[in-house]
């Protein structure tokens, strides 16, 4: 294929044992060659720069995990002419639920009251004269494991033997919000283009899928979908995500944002299209996602769903008589649009890395001995982490569990851990070890060898 030089070199970042966003496939018909990038922990930061250079990357496209954030920033200071997408300060909400809680504050977006504490002797006194209940959430990393790190508390000693026995910090608690649902919005260039409700099952409160709730597509309100696009907007970040609450009192409250979020491979593609858009000086048309697609979209089963690609739309042109031509603005109001990166930085990790930079240098009384700070590529503080009664385990634990049995290699482990989620992954092996033949290429034979090798693994963890 003949090189196209007017346009930028772009690359994919990519880190060992974090699961791939994208890939070649997403931007189908890219007339250049799309470089990689690998990062590889550890002491790797002026090898990664040294690359990075050596290929003259352009724009650099990833997400990038809260283990790795701090790092990232010293390296696109390195690389102040290659165009991180999203860029730093857009992916600033993925690192914490702190950074999520600061973000939605300085732009005025609703959120439940929130409390964040750095001190112990701080949280200890407000946790004995707040009002209960109150939800404790682990504040690092940008995923919940499916609820599993959130928890909600009735009392002052219900929060103290939590904290005592998870060490969360800091210790970061939110007002108790009776919720009738939440709804996930997903948005390109700022445009809605996925939104679906996630209902709790009768009498409990979390909505995630994993933990028994219910999902559906129809009659989102275009109230969640404007505070999406509020947010995606303040973010200045071309893909984004956001949970938002519908309480019972009629009010709605962002939950989660960030632009690491799972997506089936069409949305990856849709990203993919409009990126290609963006950077191609016209080469390529600019994307059209329907309003509301979800609602058509969502009627498909979900397993045949997972494994559409490239799905595209015609867009209806009005005929119309004479010179005279009406139209809406495009789509009910929301624009695909080429989202401009911030020249400025504005979330600079001297004022905003909370985590590293409050240090405690005083006795602590509240009961939160041996606290384990979550450092930036302090890989552990995500390998596993004990709940009552399961054991939930990283992505990284998942794929060294599966390419340690013979007949599996990485392709078929990623695709399990695609499939199913983390958490229900390990549910499966836990409770229910016949979900996992809903994997294409995993029969009764293959099944028996990744239960006994669980038997083995799992009293070692």
């Amino acid at each position: 294929m003949k090189v196209n030089r007017s346009l930028p070199k772009l690359g994919f970042l990519y880190l060992n044992h974090v699961m791939r966003f994208f890939d070649k496939s997403n931007f189908k018909g890219w007339p250049n060659k799309i470089e990689q990038v690998t990062y590889r922990w550890g002491k790797d930061k002026e090898r990664l720069i040294a690359e990075i250079k050596e290929k003259q990357i352009d724009v650099l496209i990833g997400n990038i995990p809260a283990t790795a954030y701090e790092t990232f920033r010293e390296i696109a200071k390195a690389l102040p002419e290659v165009e991180f997408v999203p860029s730093l300060d857009a992916q600033f909400a993925n690192k914490s639920k702190e950074n999520v809680t600061h973000f939605c504050h300085k732009y005025n977006l609703p959120v439940p009251a929130t409390d964040i504490f750095y001190v112990p002797e701080r949280a200890e006194q407000f946790l004995k004269t707040t009002q209960y209940p109150k939800i404790i959430k682990r504040s690092f990393g940008p995923s919940n494991y499916g609820g599993y790190f959130v928890h909600k508390v009735d009392s002052y000693d219900e929060a103290s033997k939590l904290l005592n026995k998870r060490k969360y910090y800091p210790v970061y608690v939110q007002d108790f919000v009776p919720m009738e649902a939440d709804i996930r919005v997903m948005l390109i260039g700022h445009k809605p283009v996925c939104a679906f409700w996630r209902r709790p099952p009768e009498g409990e409160w979390l909505t995630n899928t994993s933990q028994g709730g219910s999902m559906d597509y129809q009659n989102v309100p275009k109230s969640v979908l404007n505070l999406a696009v509020k947010a995606s907007k303040a973010a200045k970040a071309e893909y984004w995500a956001c949970d938002i609450a519908l309480g019972k009192n009629g009010k709605i409250y962002i939950l989660e944002c960030a632009t690491a979020f799972a997506a089936f491979p069409y949305i990856r593609d849709w990203i993919g299209q409009y990126l290609m858009w963006k950077y191609s000086k016209g080469l390529f048309s600019k994307p059209h996602f329907p309003m509301w697609n979800w609602e058509e979209l969502g009627k498909i089963n979900p397993q045949l769903l997972r494994t559409m690609r490239h799905i595209s739309f015609g867009k209806y042109t009005p005929s119309c008589d004479g010179n005279e031509l009406f139209e809406q603005l495009d789509d009910q109001g929301y624009p695909l649009l080429a989202v401009e990166q911030g020249r400025i930085e504005e979330w600079p990790s001297c004022v905003w890395n909370f985590q590293d930079n409050v240090k405690i240098n005083h006795h602590q009384s509240f009961p939160l001995q041996n606290i384990a700070v979550s450092q930036d590529e302090s890989c552990e503080t995500l390998e596993q982490e004990n709940t009552s009664n399961e054991k939930v385990i990283s992505h990284h634990s998942l794929m060294s569990f599966f390419t340690g049995i013979k007949g599996i290699g990485e392709k078929m482990a990623s695709e399990i851990i695609a499939t199913l989620g983390i958490q229900g992954v390990v549910d499966a092996l836990t409770h229910d070890p016949q979900k996992l033949c809903s994997i294409k290429n995993v029969k009764d034979k293959k099944l028996k060898l990744i239960t006994s090798h669980w038997q083995h693994y799992n009293q070692q963890l």
